[in-house]
């Protein structure tokens, strides 16, 4: 799949998702330019833009997130914020303490497959390098679906009075 069918996917799939892809225009970092972030925003607010659930990066930050290798021709990162228990399902329990995986054994720069987050998975974050079809179909939509209920709990708890 490419980014525009999971592009277009998430935001028809789901009610009052926002997604925006940083530019100049949007007043985004020069270094951000190209990635598209999903919010749940079901009155497209600029002000409740609060916190991506779900991300596609283009290219590779320096030495802060290399590890996926992004700067690969027509190579992308899906990255997807689960819960806790999702994630360990998956990988066990998250890094603790500051600590991330991109210096174990899991190797980043490989396509189609759920990996952890090389620098947010203490923060329970997954990602996935160019999913194909089936991987989206069968292990990535579910984990969408997750992210996107958890955005919108989130920002119905906000939106609660006090």
């Amino acid at each position: 799949m490419d980014e525009a069918a999971i592009i277009a996917y998430i935001t028809t799939a789901f009610d009052g998702v926002d997604a925006a892809t940083a530019s100049q225009e949007t007043g985004a970092p020069e270094v951000a330019w190209g990635d598209t972030f999903f919010f749940y925003n079901p009155d497209h607010s600029p002000s409740n833009q609060m916190f991506p659930f779900a991300t596609i990066v283009t290219k590779d930050y320096g030495d802060f997130d290399a590890a996926s290798n992004l700067n690969r021709p027509g190579i992308f990162r899906l990255n997807i914020g689960v819960s806790p228990k999702t994630y360990g399902a998956h990988f066990g329990p998250p890094p603790r303490g500051g600590a991330t995986v991109s210096a174990t054994d899991y190797d980043f720069t490989a396509l189609d497959r759920l990996l952890p987050h090389p620098v947010y998975a203490p923060q329970s974050w997954v990602c996935v390098l160019s999913p194909g079809r089936e991987t989206f179909e069968t292990i990535i939509q579910p984990l969408l679906a997750e992210a996107y209920e958890r955005a919108a709990g989130s920002s119905a708890r906000r939106a609660e009075p006090t």
